[in-house]
């Protein structure tokens, strides 16, 4: 029966250390969007009994093919900070048994001992073996860069605990924003559109104008990540949707906000398609002049739109994001298939500039600018070293080992997304800076591309030093 076992250290203490595995959103930080999806639970933290419900996959096969294996685990264990482990109750190997052991650390920080202890279903060649294993070295590697990053940054903030109103909450983002709160020890209430919200969540109707004003009433802040998905042919009803849900959204909760009695933060996602799509030569900062084109007219009535909050003196700032890399979704998540048949390459102009942002570390900016009182207006959310689409292709064959050889013609992404949408999606050209964000005291955990795609895709080599 195979034996796998990560250690990891952490510069903080046993308590602070176990307590965060502990709250909500522990598992979400903790795994590899595109590795496992959490379809249930957990349904009582990781109390003896409780259940997760989950599909486990890969990146690469799961954009190839969006398919994944059922799996029920169960808590088994628990000595609170010192242990818990849990096991499969139904899923593809006969057994599975994972231990997490927690002790002190020399200096007041914390050892944590990963055992896991798993039998296939069939007996496997050793070359089988040795590839699960590589995988669970991923895993593991990206939790303990993801803990590590996640508690260092808690910290830097020192927040008291907060309640933070979120829309868009189930999205890409909004779920890692959420979870990172949530193990952070702060309140989520999550603004739904449902007319009978669930537990820890509220109502609203952004199209009506409607919102639970008592769910806002009682919150400190608010996230807004609301806003219909730019992928997609850009036909006239699709650019409505985009424009309508980001004007309407924000126009709401703008004249929420405005009232009294109502949280003074308000972070909100924007887009670096504010700066147009092509700005061959520039540096980008918030200070650029706006661009030209569709998304720059949507980006500039979106933040336009909070303008009656800002107005009654509530703090807000806009995240202006770049391209998110994530092996759940988003930009990247679409090109895996290619490069795993060999057959991926640059999308766009190889000198073209792309400006980019690991999918924790924008969880992250969100935290950082709610808690960072000085921060406002437009900001940046890209990483500090934005590549050309050359070196992209090349990175990403680098990661999967696989080849970067061939620039995909430019048929392709007009035959997904219509001319139009591969004019303001693909071929773009932005350098963009992300000085201000920076400046504010925010720290990377991904600043380069390499250690961006190796975390996103749980390849064994990401960044693991203190």
């Amino acid at each position: 029966m195979p034996v796998f076992e990560h250690v990891s250290h952490y510069p903080h203490p046993r308590e602070e250390v176990f307590a965060w595995h502990t709250r909500p959103g522990g598992f979400v930080r903790l795994t590899p969007p595109g590795m496992a999806t959490l379809l249930a639970g957990p349904t009582d933290g990781i109390e003896v009994g409780s259940e997760l419900r989950l599909k486990i996959s890969d990146p690469v096969l799961n954009g190839l093919l969006g398919v994944g294996l059922p799996w029920l685990v169960r808590h088994v264990e628990l000595v609170p900070g010192e242990r818990f482990v849990d096991e499969q109750v139904r899923g593809p190997l006969k057994s599975w048994r994972h231990e997490h052991l927690f002790s002190d650390a020399p200096g007041g920080g914390t050892t944590i001992t990963d055992r896991v202890t798993w039998e296939p279903p069939i007996p496997l060649p050793g070359f089988a073996i040795d590839i699960i294993t590589g995988r669970l070295a991923g895993m593991f590697t990206f939790r303990e860069a993801q803990l590590r990053d996640d508690l260092a940054l808690h910290s830097r903030l020192g927040a008291a605990p907060a309640h933070v109103v979120v829309t868009g909450a189930s999205g890409l983002i909004g779920t890692q924003v959420c979870a990172l709160l949530t193990t952070g020890g702060h309140r989520v209430t999550r603004l739904v559109r449902s007319k009978k919200p669930g537990p820890g969540e509220a109502s609203w109707d952004p199209a009506s104008g409607h919102i639970d004003r008592a769910a806002l009433e009682g919150a400190d802040a608010v996230v807004h990540l609301a806003g219909a998905s730019i992928a997609g042919r850009f036909t006239p009803a699709h650019k409505e949707a985009i424009l309508r849900s980001r004007v309407d959204g924000t126009t709401t909760l703008a004249r929420a906000l405005a009232s009294g009695g109502m949280p003074r933060t308000l972070v909100q996602a924007s887009g670096i398609g504010v700066y147009g799509a092509r700005r061959p030569g520039d540096l980008l900062t918030e200070a650029s002049a706006p661009g030209t084109g569709f998304l720059a007219e949507v980006v500039e009535a979106w933040e336009a739109s909070a303008q009656p909050a800002v107005d009654a003196g509530v703090r807000a700032a806009f995240l202006r994001t770049g391209i998110v890399l994530s092996g759940g979704g988003g930009a990247l998540l679409p090109q895996l298939p290619l490069f795993l048949i060999g057959a991926g390459g640059r999308l766009t102009a190889a000198d073209a500039w792309l400006s980019w942002i690991g999918l924790d570390d924008m969880a992250r900016a969100y935290a950082h600018a709610l808690f960072t009182p000085g921060l406002d207006g437009p900001v940046n959310a890209v990483a500090p070293q934005p590549v050309t689409a050359g070196e992209f292709a090349r990175e990403l064959g680098r990661t999967l080992r696989r080849p970067a050889l061939l620039p995909t013609p430019d048929f392709g992404p007009k035959l997904v997304l219509g001319s139009e949408g591969a004019d303001q999606l693909i071929d773009t050209d932005q350098r963009v800076s992300s000085a201000k964000l920076e400046a504010s005291g925010f720290v990377f955990g991904q600043p380069t591309l390499t250690a961006a795609l190796r975390h996103a895709l749980a390849r064994p080599g990401a960044r693991t030093e203190a």
